[in-house]
């Protein structure tokens, strides 16, 4: 039986917390989540839902079609790195940090690094089928899919998520070795770090990390523990994942991956060289999955 546009008004009150947990799956920023919700009612409320048979459904399609459009613009500006005024602006949105770093922790930080690095199409599809067991069917339409199609757009999404076991070339030593390397410079423990690096360590960045004319090259034990403990003070959140098969670490702001760091072995297990890639450019050439 269709509803009453004061139904569909009291639903979207009741459902709020749901549509902001779908938004911010989607968009992986709270601030982006909140503008998502608040561009879903203003559209609701100037659709006629007299015909609207399912308040809930339907607020739900509204929000995730919020959410597509604002991935797809996003998609578009990947090789723009933020400037100072754009953080600015997105650090100006008045969320409030604590609640989205503990939003981050209850969904996954490395889940939610994988999730960037999906197209639109793949994170919608499998955020509403795997996670809020949204049938494919209604999530075709929002796609303008078929349901067989818009399934195997939320299989390949799942496979990226899910990830695959570490290769042989990186034993469970490599995966304990940089699990102590994000403790030790989230921790400030400055000798447990120097203790993971080989004597003949280099650390390389790119110069979205250090704006220098070449890429910026720092050797040594201490010289660079100095570095990472410099540069993951100021991180946002970071998880270990693959990069290009081999276990490595992401780092993310506000839902958007910003930063990886790719690991070399010594025979002995400790770390020769830590590549810190941050150009746009560079980040979407790598393939990154979770650690099944």
């Amino acid at each position: 039986m269709p509803g009453r546009p004061d139904d569909v008004a009291r639903q979207f009150e009741l459902d709020r917390p749901r549509l902001r947990a779908v938004a911010y799956r989607i968009l992986g920023s709270l601030g982006e989540a909140d503008d998502a919700l608040q561009e879903a009612w203003l559209r609701a409320d100037r659709t006629d839902t007299s015909e609207v048979a399912n308040p809930s459904g339907w607020l739900t399609t509204v929000v995730a079609r919020v959410c597509l459009n604002l991935l797809r613009t996003r998609d578009t500006r990947r090789e723009e790195p933020l400037d100072d005024g754009a953080r600015a602006q997105v650090a100006g949105t008045g969320t409030d940090p604590a609640e989205e770093a503990q939003l981050a922790d209850e969904v996954g930080i490395a889940l939610l690094i994988v999730l960037d690095t999906l197209g639109p199409a793949e994170r919608l599809a499998f955020v509403l089928h795997d996670m809020f067991d949204v049938p494919f069917d209604d999530i075709a339409g929002m796609l303008d899919k078929t349901p067989a199609a818009t399934r195997q757009l939320a299989s390949r999404a799942r496979r990226r998520v899910r990830g695959v076991p570490a290769p042989e070339a990186d034993p469970p030593r490599r995966r304990r070795a940089v699990d102590a390397y994000l403790a030790a410079t989230r921790g400030g423990d400055f000798d447990a770090l120097v203790a993971l690096l080989h004597p003949d360590v280099v650390l390389r960045a790119d110069a979205a990390v250090v704006p220098t004319p070449e890429p910026f090259t720092v050797s040594g034990v201490e010289p660079v523990a100095r570095g990472a403990m410099a540069s993951m003070g100021r991180a946002g959140a970071a998880a270990v994942v693959l990069v290009d098969g081999r276990v490595g670490m992401a780092m993310a702001e506000r839902g958007r991956l910003r930063v990886v760091l790719r690991f070399d072995f010594a025979a002995d297990g400790r770390m020769t060289g830590i590549d810190v890639i941050a150009e746009p450019a560079r980040l979407n050439e790598l393939d990154i999955t979770g650690i099944g």
